[in-house]
């Protein structure tokens, strides 16, 4: 159902409507938690629609007949339901097996009236029947949760005319939903097709990012090394290795054996501490050609924790020499050099592996420091419509996808739907908020795993789209059900790549708390008190990153790293001129209000309208014959201005905006851009064409620049002497001014001033005011630039 959007502020009238096609879309699905089954209200799943399922539980059987020459059987079960058929793992040579699988049926797909179980003996060339047991489905009970599961029961095994057989099979049949908590392991009639190596593949999970640490290592100085040529002045650094990471300190200023650094390094580390921390002492003998003067490895465990900006103790570490003998490396005895540093594990940061800009999670490292929760974030991810053919399956387009969701450390994987451009999934989440100004993300993706094709280089799950919602956006205790586009760049343009239904609800527990967040530093105050520069943020991030993607993609189903790094948006730092223009347009609007002032207040002195003047002619002097009610005038009007666009609050969360984005009109060949490898991989006609191209625009900001600067340099010559004249007239006028407001009482100063500035058109002059000239002929230095 569609409802009537709000009516806009007067200001974005003059804004053209968004495109139907990539609008958002309210819509009124029918929750669980408003459905009544029997006495009990099911509202486990309060924030998705209810789905039923035919649960089978195959437990294990005893006393099965043997079926072949050794005396025994292979035992396997067979569960069909009309055309579905799940079958568990067979056991070799046993009567008495175990199974303990679940099957489910959805309930929309079943189109037969009966469940046969059957248990057949695994043979080479034709299975062999030992029994079943029939199920009429009008007869299988409903269980609702929270009521414990349901005991499984023996049932005689039957031929297929009725007639009772030797063995029995343990089994439990019911009908539920997927709040059951044997849905997320259970086989689904859905993933019929899917061969065994990618079952694991389809199936809902939830991950934890692993506990990200920042590592400082304070290179102070070394003593006593020895270099191998001793005639010259030996050239030091240190070089840090940890896993991957690789940091140099700049050479030593002072070239002895005994240098000095006191550098900071830092690094981005995990738990738990798989690899040592490894330094190494090295002396440039040449270009391109480095000796290594010792090593030492500090392992992580035993490294200091810091939770504030209190320095910690340093520590001498020894440094190890290898030499080579017989082709062998062995480590050298006789060796007393020695490396002083501070290395320890900051606790007091936040480890950022998101863009700042739409963060989940802005809590410090380090638990003892966090604050309680404010509230909690629930999100019902229903379904989803429309979404576009990803891949050709059998001479078809199809698609088979699942949703991630990212908020703080804990991501969350649907179930894949199974070839179906309208899937639906109903699984609901929830997650602790600790700061209201953050953002969760929604993606979705196409499965490209679904026969167990996990190689190097292999096929990689295709992006389809995601959502970003701010949760400060979000009033409280109310369900958001809207129906989100999908939306994604391509080299040919922006494209809907189909909806998102979702459900979100808010829940504050505290709402002072809540509130005093407002109050509080956005990140932990480490990064203030001694706060990282934008270079480290930058390659910190990266690293963060990198770990992550890396820790995740090694899980069970694993979610890889194409995954992770587009949910991270790790490519949004490179170079789209789409985004530049977006950023320009973005900052014209804010200007937007202040442009807007000032062609207010021209027409003021214009007196374009004659009433309008008068009344702030009327206002303009009683504020300044009672200056005590500027601020509260001013603080009352914006009042005002918040109360009257109440009327215009938004009822929608923010979506993706194509408009803003400048992607609907953006030029191919920025696109092309955009989507260009780093470094390049475009032919060099073109390179040279963005080249320039890039030069020019590069041109008017240094021409935009240097007007900046020519005006601060005017500011400077007024005292600078540099224009004799000019300083001489402007010193007068600083003294006759002073002598001037000292006498004169400054009401009468603020009254000559303001009527001068509303003067009626005919007493003013199309040319520039004698300041404005003065300014004008001041001294720049662009006369001294080449």
């Amino acid at each position: 159902m569609m409802n009537k959007p709000p009516q806009m502020p007067p200001q974005m009238m003059g804004r053209p409507p968004p495109q139907d096609d990539f609008s958002l879309k309210e819509t009124k699905p029918h929750l669980g938690g408003s459905k009544i089954t029997g006495d009990k209200l099911t509202s486990t799943y309060d924030l998705v629609e209810q789905m039923q399922y035919l649960y089978v539980r195959v437990v294990k059987a005893k006393e099965l007949p043997a079926k072949d020459m050794t005396g025994s059987c292979d035992p396997y079960v067979e569960v069909r339901m009309g055309n579905y058929k799940g079958t568990t793992r067979h056991f070799e040579k046993n009567t008495h097996p175990e199974w303990n699988q679940v099957f489910s049926f959805s309930k929309d797909r079943i189109q037969a009236t009966m469940l046969e179980v059957i248990v057949k003996d695994k043979d080479v060339l034709k299975d062999d029947f030992i029994g079943g047991v029939i199920f009429d489905l009008n007869e299988v009970p409903k269980r609702v949760p929270p009521d414990s599961p349901l005991a499984p029961q023996w049932y005689r095994l039957a031929d297929r005319k009725g007639d009772k057989l030797k063995g029995e099979l343990m089994l439990a049949v019911w009908w539920g939903t997927q709040a059951d908590e044997a849905f997320p392991e259970a086989w689904h009639s859905d993933a019929a097709a899917v061969s065994a190596d990618g079952l694991a593949s389809i199936k809902s999970k939830v991950y934890l990012s692993p506990k990200l640490w920042y590592l400082r290592v304070n290179v102070i100085e070394a003593q006593d090394l020895i270099p191998h040529d001793k005639t010259r002045f030996p050239e030091v650094y240190v070089k840090a290795m940890l896993g991957n990471q690789v940091l140099r300190t700049r050479v030593s200023m002072s070239k002895t054996i005994n240098p000095l650094w006191n550098e900071d390094l830092m690094f981005v580390v995990s738990e738990p501490f798989e690899e040592p921390l490894i330094l190494s002492v090295e002396d440039r003998v040449a270009p391109n050609k480095d000796e290594v003067l010792g090593r030492c490895a500090i392992p992580l465990q035993y490294v200091d924790r810091r939770l504030d900006h209190k320095a910690i103790n340093t520590r001498w570490f020894n440094l190890e020499k290898h030499v080579m003998i017989d082709g062998e490396k062995k480590k050298e005895v006789k060796f007393a050099s020695r490396i002083h540093m501070r290395v320890c594990l900051e606790g007091g940061y936040h480890v950022l592996d998101e863009s700042t800009h739409y963060s989940s999670d802005l809590r410090p490292t380090a638990k003892q420091l966090w604050k309680n929760s404010i509230g909690v974030l629930e999100v019902g991810i229903l379904s989803a419509n429309g979404l576009s053919p990803m891949k050709t399956k059998d001479g078809r387009a199809t698609t088979d996808a699942y949703c991630v969701a990212k908020y703080g450390t804990k991501w969350v994987r649907t179930r894949t739907i199974i070839d179906s451009f309208t899937p639906k999934w109903n699984e609901q989440y929830t997650w602790e908020v600790f700061d209201p100004c953050t953002v969760i993300t929604i993606g979705v993706f196409d499965n490209c795993h679904l026969h167990g094709l996990d190689k190097p280089g292999g096929a990689r799950d295709s992006r389809i789209g995601k959502v970003r919602i701010r949760l400060s956006t979000l009033e409280t205790d109310r369900v958001y059900t809207h129906s989100y586009p999908l939306l994604v760049l391509h080299p040919t343009g922006v494209k809907k790549m189909g909806e998102i239904h979702l459900a979100v609800r808010f829940t504050c527990s505290s709402l002072m708390n809540m509130m005093h967040m407002y109050s509080q530093p956005l990140l932990p105050k480490m990064h203030y008190i001694h706060p990282l520069t934008v270079s480290q943020l930058d390659s910190l991030r990266h690293q963060a990153t990198q770990i992550v993607s890396m820790r995740l993609s090694r899980a069970e189903p694993p979610l890889r790293k194409e995954i992770v790094e587009y949910m991270l948006d790790v490519g949004s730092h490179m170079w789209s001129m789409r985004r530049s223009k977006a950023n320009f347009l973005r900052i014209m609007s804010v200007l937007g209000s202040l442009i807007a002032i000032g062609k207010w207040f021209d027409q003021i002195c214009t007196w374009k309208n004659p009433i309008t003047t008068v009344l702030i002619h009327v206002l303009f002097v009683i504020l300044v014959l009672y200056p005590e009610l500027i601020l509260p005038t001013i603080f009352l009007y914006l009042f005002l201005i918040g109360i009257w666009y109440y009327r215009w609050k938004p009822r929608n969360p923010p979506h993706m905006d194509t408009r803003l984005s400048c992607a609907d009109n953006a030029h191919p060949d920025e696109l092309d851009e955009e989507f260009d490898t780093f470094p390049t991989s475009r032919n060099p006609d073109i390179i040279r064409m963005r080249y320039d191209r890039l030069r020019s625009i590069a041109g008017r900001m240094q021409t935009v620049v240097g007007d900046l600067a020519t005006q601060g340099e005017r500011f400077q010559s007024l005292i600078s002497w540099r224009d004799p004249r000019a300083t001489a007239l402007f010193v007068i006028f600083c003294l006759l001014a002073a002598i001037i407001l000292y006498v004169t009482p400054f009401q009468v100063l603020a009254l000559f001033t303001g009527f001068y500035w509303l003067r009626h058109p005919r007493f003013r002059h199309k040319l520039p005011s004698t300041p404005v000239n003065f300014f004008r002929r001041l001294p720049a230095r662009t006369d001294c630039m080449l």
